[in-house]
């Protein structure tokens, strides 16, 4: 398989633009690999964060090139494994790619508010390309990391590729969607502006539908929900928590940052309303279904809303492919 190799220069010119590197050691000796790059004052107080301590390293992979999701993922994209989808939604391909994910955190949980990290991290575990781009860019040290938004995203992406390779079409056409169109429904997805939601960009883009009816949903639907404490969470919806009466009171999800493998897997929320006050907002719940392909609408870009959040450090400017380290 070619990859894209960087030059030295080329690299030293990204590490130093985007600011990264790991931390100077007080006697001045290198790390391990040789790279030192400190970005922030020796004397700054407090615990220093992790995009300017952490070590570039390429990504676990084994002698393919595969990540341990990419390997569980191998005999359905060959074509060697076809999924059955009765009513040609995305929910079968979305619960695949699911399955693929180790549960022993090995892929934690990272998200850093202060500093952001927009220029080199979208919260996806590793580089999700699209037409020739990164869309959204892995952390560049190797862990394997995200965050909610991140995961369900990277996730989406999987599945939507997945699902065209198995139908024989362009994994890279999703409705027709150019890269800059698949980049803003990023934005829309990580809730850059009001009343954005991952159910906004699946609809705006002519994908699928909301689920207005809790009974309606269906393990696959993408979610997301805010709490109280004030919080927030984006969710892969696997099924509904419900008391002796069969009343709704929580959910069961997959996700990123898990108390108990602060990183990907499954977990469960109640609902504030059935839980003394403390948990999920039910009216806050926002579902939604990508549809079957042959269920797409046109979209109108001129009716949806286009985010800049990330506009100074989009994907296209910076290639990032990590080189094979080592067997996982």
């Amino acid at each position: 398989m070619n990859r894209l190799v960087l030059t030295s220069l080329a690299l030293a010119a990204v590490l130093i633009l985007v600011g990264t590197g790991c931390q100077t050691r007080r006697d001045g000796a290198l790390p391990e690999n040789g790279v030192s790059v400190s970005t922030r004052p020796s004397d700054a107080e407090g615990p220093r964060p992790k995009r300017f301590t952490y070590t570039p390293r390429a990504y676990p992979l084994d002698e393919r090139g595969f990540s341990a999701v990419d390997r569980a993922l191998a005999k359905a994209f060959a074509r060697e494994e076809l999924l059955a989808d009765d009513d040609g939604s995305l929910n079968p391909y979305v619960l695949k790619v699911v399955s693929a994910y180790p549960l022993d955190g090995s892929y934690p949980y990272h998200c850093s508010w202060n500093p952001r990290e927009y220029d080199i991290y979208n919260g996806v575990t590793q580089d999700m390309w699209y037409q020739g781009m990164v869309v959204a860019k892995a952390y560049p040290d190797g862990s394997r990391c995200s965050y909610c938004c991140g995961l369900t995203f990277e996730i989406f992406v999987r599945a939507m590729k997945l699902r065209n390779v198995q139908k024989g079409l362009d994994p890279d056409d999703f409705n027709g969607m150019t890269f800059h169109d698949l980049f803003n429904l990023l934005q829309l997805w990580y809730i850059e502006g009001a009343g954005d939601s991952p159910q906004l960009g699946i609809v705006s883009y002519g994908l699928g539908h909301s689920i207005a009816n809790f009974e309606d949903a269906r393990p696959g639907d993408f979610a997301d929900y805010s709490t109280t404490p004030a919080g927030g969470h984006s969710v892969i919806f696997i099924d509904w928590l419900r008391d002796q009466e069969g009343r709704i009171v929580g959910m069961k999800y997959f996700s990123s940052n898990l108390s108990g493998t602060h990183g990907v897997g499954y977990g469960e929320g109640r609902f504030s309303d059935a839980n003394n006050g403390r948990g999920l907002l039910r009216d806050s719940v926002r579902l939604a279904r990508v549809g079957s392909i042959d269920g797409y609408r046109p979209f109108d870009r001129l009716k949806i809303p286009q985010r800049n959040a990330y506009a100074a450090n989009q994907p296209e400017r910076v290639i990032r492919v990590a080189a094979p380290l080592e067997q996982e």
